[in-house]
């Protein structure tokens, strides 16, 4: 994500012919079974306790899988969903949650079976019929309708479903994505996605991954969309309007990766010019940061240019980053591409390791300035550190107010220090091992985490690790204990 206030926009049995004497034992048998499975089992929890967000996601089970069947229409804001959800059950189930905000419910199926469900809040509860046991496949389908919210977070950012002229924008960080499709909504349970969605002919639907499927019938088209690699349910995102889409690929450098890029056509004359050249810069830097951060982890990628919706900050969506009108320039375009590594393939574990995300998406703006002519990174870090960044003194001071791994709270996720001193912790590592080391250290700590979770102190441990000598690990010791949590200004000899 790049915002911030003060700164620039920067996942069935089958019976058997037996004897009749054999078939009354085992029917016995069955029913036993059943019985004890679900009288052991307890409901999931209805949150995993996130240090910020406690409420977000659900504890019991692991999805595998999305599948999306959804249709909308601009004119009447009404949406029809149908969620087909594949997961696996950690524990003994007697219930399990989904995240869903809004939205009336039809019915709920486990395993083809109807299941009994309530709402509460934003919490879906499904009891299924005959519980769940640890380790156990299920498919559950939630059928629902209604018009979509704008979810509005403690740090003033709007999220969730975005409503434009005859056009809508699905965002979800860190929680919107509730908004339009029940989920376990929290980074901790990524999952493969299938978003197929259908919308009035002469509108377009996009949505991440690559589209498998475009066919129009009495006048409405759907557009399926394949992601294959595991993606965290606020990365998901969902375009539907009218847009000049593009289709390329990056260059053989980096074995070819498909480009898909769509743009607003009612942005100003002028803007509409400018994000053309922003997004055809997209192969450059793809090359660039396959060089800097090692291959990269998904099959296509892309962007989406949007001046409809009241968005307000560029978004990493899953190999499509949203932009703003305003934020499409090339410094933002390197920060979401740069999340495509950092923060969607290597996701934190919780909201609190945030600035694993936004730290290295700053330094690698750093990075593409100081190999593009413009200033090195170390030039970046000491106007940071001086006060001499930004124009507004409160601006240079706000770096200060916390430990970038030591946040507050919600409203702080998206603050200064979360990605400017953030960036600077980076550099502190970079200055430590130097620079060989360094980019060893990035690319491998992108390597060993790839598709998965990780958090702070699995990232200090790694750097430590791979640090090269004694003296390094020492020295890298005093980087986290003052730079990354440490409150105040670190003394910076």
């Amino acid at each position: 994500m790049n915002y911030r206030a003060t700164a620039p926009l920067t996942r069935g049995l089958r019976a058997r012919r037996t004897a009749p004497a054999v078939l009354a034992a085992l029917t016995l048998t069955a029913v036993a079974g059943c019985t004890s499975s679900s009288a052991d089992g307890t409901p999931g929890a209805a949150g995993v306790r996130d240090p910020f967000f406690p409420e977000l996601g659900n504890g019991g089970y692991d999805v595998a899988h999305y599948g999306l069947t959804l249709g909308y229409d601009p004119e009447s804001h009404h949406l029809t969903g149908a969620a087909e959800i594949t997961a696996r059950a950690t524990k003994n189930l007697s219930a399990f949650n989904l995240d869903l905000k809004g939205l009336k419910v039809k019915d709920v199926t486990v395993e083809g079976k109807k299941a009994r469900f309530n709402r509460s809040g934003d919490e879906l509860t499904v009891r299924p019929r005959n519980g769940l046991d640890r380790g156990e496949k299920f498919r559950a389908t939630v059928r629902y309708s209604g018009a979509p919210q704008t979810v509005t977070d403690a740090d003033g950012s709007k999220e969730g479903w975005l409503k434009g002229d005859k056009s809508a924008l699905a965002v979800g960080e860190p929680a919107g994505s509730m908004a339009w499709f029940p989920s376990n909504n929290h980074p901790s349970d990524k999952a493969a996605y299938d978003i197929q969605i259908t919308v009035p002919k002469g509108l377009q639907a996009i949505s991440n991954g690559e589209l498998t499927k475009e066919t129009t019938t009495n006048g409405r088209t759907t557009f399926a969309w394949h992601t294959a690699e595991p993606m965290a349910s606020y990365l998901a995102t969902l375009a539907i309007g009218e847009y000049d889409t593009k289709k390329s690929m990056t260059s053989k450098a980096n074995s070819g990766i498909p480009v898909f890029t769509a743009i607003d056509p009612t942005l100003p004359e002028g803007k509409y010019e400018k994000t053309e050249k922003v997004l055809a810069k997209i192969p450059e830097i793809m090359d660039w940061a396959e060089l800097n951060f090692g291959d990269y982890p998904f099959s296509s990628t892309g962007a989406i240019v949007d001046g409809r919706v009241d968005l307000g900050y560029a978004l990493e969506t899953q190999t499509k980053p949203v932009f703003p009108v305003e934020a499409a320039d090339a410094s933002t375009l390197v920060h979401e591409l740069a999340h495509q590594w950092f923060g969607n393939s290597v996701t934190p574990k919780s909201w609190q390791d945030m600035w694993l995300n936004e730290g290295f998406a700053t330094y690698a703006e750093w990075l593409w300035e100081e190999d593009n002519g413009g200033d090195s990174a170390q030039d970046t870090f000491d106007a940071l550190y001086e006060g001499e960044y930004y124009e507004s003194k409160a601006d240079n001071e706000a770096i200060w107010a916390f430990p970038p791994a030591r946040q507050s709270d919600a409203a702080s996720i998206s603050d200064a220090p979360v990605y400017d001193r953030g960036g600077m912790v980076i550099h502190k590592i970079r200055e430590t091992v130097g620079d060989e080391t360094f980019y060893d250290i990035i690319q491998g700590w992108l390597n060993t985490y790839r598709h998965s979770n990780a958090n702070t102190k699995d990232f200090t441990a790694y750097v430590e690790k791979h640090a090269g000598d004694d003296k390094s690990r020492e020295e890298l010791k005093r980087v986290w204990a003052d730079w990354l949590y440490g409150e105040g200004k670190p003394d910076n000899p």
